[in-house]
């Protein structure tokens, strides 16, 4: 289902599975469709998963020529999954990059430790338009 903005609607159970989860595999696609596959920290939020990426890294670059991504989250005991495609918008500064910088400090050691200041890494802000998961009861 998919909501007024083109969201893909996620169940109550897919997103606190998001919300526990810290990694991911993203998915980026250069503009000539070569692949290129990456774990990555993520956070959902409001409808929208963020993942923080560095300058002069090849998700990077991809994302700049194509902005389609994927990622799934998933485990094997339980088995479950959480696949979702979408589009992305770069992040690199202002109210909602600080917002979503708050966000990933809060939650993640790791930023803790190693901060930085706007404008030194972007962030990705994918819009989910499909999904795909398994594992889950129906709601």
């Amino acid at each position: 289902m998919t909501s007024k903005d083109g969201k893909v609607k996620l169940s109550d159970s897919e997103i606190q599975y998001l919300e526990k989860s810290e990694i991911c595999r993203f998915a980026t696609a250069s503009k000539d469709g070569q692949p290129h596959v990456v774990p990555v920290s993520h956070l959902y939020n409001d409808g929208y998963i963020y993942v923080a990426v560095d300058y002069k890294t090849k998700k990077l670059k991809n994302l700049r020529e194509n902005p389609k991504a994927a990622m799934i989250v998933d485990s094997y005991s339980p088995m479950r999954a959480v696949m979702i495609q979408g589009t992305v918008k770069l992040l690199e500064k202002g109210e909602e990059y600080r917002e979503i910088y708050k966000l990933f400090h809060s939650r993640f050691a790791w930023v803790r430790r190693d901060p930085w200041k706007e404008g030194e890494a972007p962030f990705v802000k994918m819009t989910p338009t499909h999904k795909v998961s398994w594992g889950f009861k129906k709601q």
